[in-house]
Parts: structure tokens; C-alpha cells; sequence
């Protein structure tokens, strides 16, 4: 009874984990920043192509873009989209990330620094997958909230 109870846990488990992938699935792939279609706060960095891909059962994003001064920026994020902290490399700003799948064209995120929400937002796919819209919302060094929209088609 102990080993079925084991091997139902595991399977439930593995399901989970392909569901929440497969959601994922229209947000695979490159996708490159649609400046007209964007409204992107001033001071605000911007995210040129961003890269979503499967790196075994995880997701790897690749984001290159601009920072607020117009310098070139590049950073990685390797984890699930399970709503759990998981490091980001290259990025001044955050040192963590999580992303969660809310259905199949939504997905909320979160970006800390020290532990502490700098960044929150939600990516929604296009009913036809060819483009998406990402909703952020931060606070400014004066401590003021600012709100972006960025507009992304899939290369």
C-alpha cells in the first residue's frame, strides 16, 4: 500500500509538472520588442528579444535589451513557472524571479532584489499566439509607482 501510495504521488507529480509546462508552450520561442505597439515608462528598461525555451524539464529565458541609461543589458532566468524564487544571472537590478502559470495565455511574475518585490507584472498570449502583451509595474527611486506595457511579436 505504502509503494502505490508512492508511485500514485510521483505520477501525480509528473502530471503536474507537464500540465504546467504544456501551458507554457505558446510563450516558447523568440520574441522581439514592438516599440509602436509599447508603452514603456521612461527610466524603465527595455527588453528587446526575449527567448523563452525548454531546458529539460525547466524553461531558460534569455532577455537582451537596454537599461534605463541606453547601455546594453543581457540576463538569464533557468526555473518553472511554479511561482517559486530562481536566480537570475546578469541582471544589476534582480537576483531572483518567479513566474507563474495562471492558464494558457496568462502567466503572472514577480522580480526581487534582496528578497524584496522590485517588478510585478502578467504576460498574456494573443488569442492566435503571434504576439503578447506584458503589464509591469514598479517603484521608481522617488518611490513612485511606474506601470509599463510592452508589446511583443514572435519571430
Amino acid at each position: 500500500m505504502k509503494a502505490r501510495n508512492i508511485v500514485v504521488g510521483l505520477a501525480l507529480c509528473l502530471v503536474a509538472a507537464a500540465l504546467s509546462f504544456a501551458a507554457a508552450d505558446g510563450f516558447m520561442g523568440t520574441w522581439k520588442l514592438n516599440e509602436g505597439k509599447s508603452k514603456v515608462a521612461a527610466g524603465m528598461p527595455k527588453n528587446n528579444t526575449v527567448i523563452y525555451e525548454a531546458s529539460g524539464d525547466s524553461v531558460k529565458v534569455t532577455i537582451d535589451g537596454t537599461d534605463a541609461a541606453g547601455k546594453p543589458t543581457h540576463n538569464e532566468w533557468t526555473g518553472k513557472f511554479d511561482g517559486k524564487d530562481y536566480p537570475v544571472t546578469g541582471d544589476a537590478t534582480s537576483d531572483s524571479r518567479a513566474y507563474k502559470t495562471v492558464d494558457d495565455h496568462n502567466i503572472t511574475f514577480t522580480a526581487k532584489k534582496g528578497g524584496k518585490t522590485i517588478i510585478s507584472g502578467r504576460m498574456v498570449l494573443s488569442a492566435d499566439g503571434k504576439s503578447r502583451t506584458v503589464s509591469a509595474t514598479s517603484t521608481d527611486s522617488a518611490g513612485k509607482k511606474v506601470a509599463s506595457t510592452a508589446v511583443y511579436d514572435k519571430q
